[in-house]
Parts: structure tokens; C-alpha cells; sequence
């Protein structure tokens, strides 16, 4: 998030919005769409009362388990791939290149602007960045993460999701 904004709002002088602001409101509640956590766990609760109309699932897992992520995403659609493990898996492979982060950021289409009517306020290049998992230790103090781990489980508490599931 920290990273989107500052490239929405580039200047010159650096990033607008310290990282430090960025953590005080992200922890605050008062950022863009309504507080984190509240968003989050409703949908989390959601995903538990109504599996079959929504599925919950972690970028972490995602990076983790590709391939049973998508299993998993095309189940829920009613799309399972083929029982032909040669089939399914080359699918599952095919579904992962279209959709990996390299191959998307590298379309001509998400390289250039034009013709889109947010172009001046939102590039398309700032929904693109490293796809990750991790990288917020190159960022956050020890003091910022630990204040967002005792937040974090604070939020989470009695959901039945917990700070290590992320």
C-alpha cells in the first residue's frame, strides 16, 4: 500500500507519505476503503458461513502452493481441472504463466496509459511491483513491525485466524 501511494504520488522531493505515516494510519484504521482488519475478518467470516459463494484465500499460500492454490480457486468455480494428472497439471501450468506477475507486467497492454481515463491520477505500472512475500522487513523498523504483529492479533483474536496464517 505504502508503495502505491508513493508512486500514485510521486514527486520530487520523495515519497509524500512516510513510511512512518503509513504505519500510523494503517494501525489507526484511517486508510483508503475502512480499516484492515474489519475488512478482512468479515470477509474471513463470510468465507465460513457461505463456502460455497466465497473463498478466502492468502497471498502467502498463493506463493507457497501455486499450483493447489489453483486447483483450489478453479474447485470453488466449478472448474476443476481434468483427472488426467498429465492434463490437469499441464492446465494448472498454463494457468500459472498467464497469470504470473512477470508475464502480466510485461504486456504491452499494462506498459502504456493510453487510452485509459485514470492514467494521469493512477499509472498502470504502480499495480506492478516484486510479487513477493516478505519484503516489508526491507521497510518496518522492529519497532513498527512488532507494534502491527500486537495489532494484528488483537483484531484477529477469536476469528480462528491468527497472525501466523499470514
Amino acid at each position: 500500500m505504502w508503495h502505491f501511494y508513493n508512486k500514485i504520488f510521486e514527486s520530487e522531493t520523495g515519497p509524500d507519505v512516510t513510511m512512518e505515516r503509513a504505519v500510523e494510519g494503517f494501525c489507526g484504521g484511517v486508510i483508503p476503503y475502512g480499516p484492515f482488519y474489519k475488512h478482512v475478518v468479515e470477509y474471513w467470516e463470510e468465507s465460513r458461513r457461505r463456502p460455497e459463494k466465497v473463498l478466502f484465500l492468502e497471498y502467502e499460500e498463493l506463493c507457497r502452493e501455486p499450483k493447489e492454490q489453483v486447483r483450489r480457486l478453479a474447485s470453488f468455480l466449478r472448474k476443476p481441472f481434468g483427472l488426467d494428472e498429465d492434463n490437469g497439471d499441464a492446465e494448472v501450468e498454463k494457468v500459472l504463466w498467464r497469470s504470473s506477475l512477470n508475464r502480466l507486467k510485461e504486456l504491452e497492454v499494462n506498459k502504456s496509459d493510453e487510452g485509459l481515463e485514470l492514467a494521469p491520477i493512477i499509472p498502470k505500472s504502480s499495480f506492478f511491483r516484486k510479487g513477493t512475500v516478505g519484503g516489508w522487513k526491507n521497510y518496518l523498523t522492529p519497532q513498527m513491525a512488532h507494534r502491527i504483529d500486537l495489532l494484528t492479533e488483537q483484531k484477529l483474536q477469536g476469528t480462528g485466524l491468527s497472525l501466523d496464517d499470514f
